[in-house]
């Protein structure tokens, strides 16, 4: 069975939320790696890179990111090939992302969303899967998007 390691980052602003979700992670036994950030003040774009290469290289499988509100985030990681990251603030708009949208990177907001509807939200983005079909051809339609400058 192949190994599956979660990639989670955070800006300052994500900090807390990160944790709690690092927090429920360990006592679930996911394994994943933290991109960061540490709770100082810095740049979303930087640490949505970091996750998001891991995505690309194969290190990481899915993502989690977190910021203030989970849109910066979701700009950020959308910029690169083949991530799909969606920014979700309840747990159907999470469900339908995997299930149509074979997102693979999971944004939150830190300041949106308690730590409830985080962790509810995180186990439907790692337990749900993309259903195919129909749908592979808008995510391979998404995909060729990546080659258009």
């Amino acid at each position: 069975m192949e190994k599956k390691i979660l990639a989670i980052g955070c800006d300052h602003g994500g900090y807390e939320l990160k944790e709690f979700i690092k927090d429920m992670l360990d006592a679930e036994n996911v394994e994943y790696k933290d991109f960061g950030c540490d709770g100082e003040p810095v740049n979303y774009p930087d640490y949505a890179d970091k996750v998001c290469r891991a995505i690309q290289s194969g290190e990481c499988y899915r993502g989690i990111l977190v910021c203030g509100t989970g849109i910066g985030m979701s700009m950020a990681a959308n910029k690169h090939a083949g991530i799909r990251a969606a920014c979700c603030s309840d747990e159907y708009s999470a469900k339908m992302t995997r299930q149509h949208n074979d997102a693979n990177v999971l944004c939150l907001g830190g300041r949106v969303i308690g730590f409830g509807l985080a962790a509810d939200m995180v186990h439907i983005f790692l337990n749900t899967e993309f259903e195919g079909g129909r749908h592979l051809t808008r995510v391979n339609m998404l995909n060729a998007l990546d080659n258009n400058k």
